[in-house]
């Protein structure tokens, strides 16, 4: 049974950065394919980044540059380091797998944390 904990939301200044945590359990790396998502209020689901079971990772566009995803080496965590935060990026963040190739599709990912949320304000 996969299981997921997201950690480390809160809120910080335009240009600030934070590390979002994703706990794990249950999930088999080289079988998984792990993705971030994002939901702003009023607003659907949004892809953010995701992780494949073969170690690719993939951006939207909206992030790319300022966002890094990554799997921690000794535990099963997967991170979401994001810098030079904006306002835009202000949503309730949640960390998502699924078996096999990933997808920024959120409706086609299994398992889902319950969220952290980042607030960008000044």
């Amino acid at each position: 049974q996969v299981q997921l904990v997201e950690s480390g939301g809160g809120s910080v200044l335009p240009g600030g950065s934070l590390r979002l945590s994703c706990a794990a359990s249950g999930v088999s790396w080289r079988l998984h394919c792990m993705g971030w998502f994002r939901q702003a209020a009023g607003k659907q689901r949004e892809w953010v980044s995701s992780r494949s079971s073969g170690g690719s990772k993939t951006y939207a566009d909206s992030v790319k540059g300022r966002f890094t995803i990554s799997k921690a080496n000794a535990t099963n965590a997967l991170y979401l380091q994001m810098n030079n935060l904006k306002p835009d990026d202000t949503a309730m963040y949640s960390c998502a797998a699924r078996p096999g190739s990933c997808t920024n599709d959120p409706t086609r990912y299994t398992d889902w944390g319950p969220g952290t949320q980042v607030t960008v304000s000044s």
